[in-house]
């Protein structure tokens, strides 16, 4: 697939943005921070791997599986984005 560069760009920036945020959690670990902390900081993470997730399914979604199915091949290219989501949300 190919993917405009500024869809990369902000890929990109959001596994740095994560790579921070799980780095400045290691950090309150090894600091004893109160387990509240920690917890929110892991919504934090968690969401924006969520975020991410959901943009790539809907930018997989109208690219991939669209094409696909004008080609006459969306059974396959369909059932592959049902058992992907089904592993996302769990």
């Amino acid at each position: 697939m190919d993917r405009s560069d500024k869809y990369k760009k902000d890929l990109l920036n959001g596994l740095k943005t994560v790579e921070g945020q799980v780095r400045g959690i290691a950090k309150m670990v090894e600091e004893d921070r109160y387990c509240v902390d920690l917890l929110v900081q892991l919504a934090a993470v968690k969401a924006r791997i969520n975020k991410m997730g959901l943009s790539i399914i809907e930018s997989h979604t109208r690219g991939c599986v669209s094409m696909a199915i004008k080609a006459g091949q969306g059974d396959e290219y369909i059932e592959e984005l049902v058992d992907i989501i089904s592993k996302f949300v769990k």
